[in-house]
């Protein structure tokens, strides 16, 4: 199921990831490390985002992660 910009509560940052809270109280995260140009950024770039109908985008870095990927992982 495709994660809309509908389904996310809350966005936040901490030192090593992005994490997203969906209205149904579910977390997910991406960790910086995973992403080159977002583990090579300063803090004030990662905090640069935009946010589309199913993503964010970083222009700055011309990174882009889509939400559905934050609860998409292969364990």
């Amino acid at each position: 199921q495709m994660i809309n910009i509908n389904d996310i509560l809350r966005i936040w940052l901490t030192d090593t990831a992005i994490w997203l809270q969906l209205k149904d109280k579910r977390q997910g995260c991406e960790l910086f490390a995973d992403y080159p140009s977002l583990a090579r950024a300063s803090s004030l770039q990662r905090e640069k985002y935009t946010i589309s109908h199913f993503g964010l985008h970083w222009p700055e870095l011309d990174e882009d992660l889509s939400f559905s990927g934050f609860f998409n992982k292969q364990l």
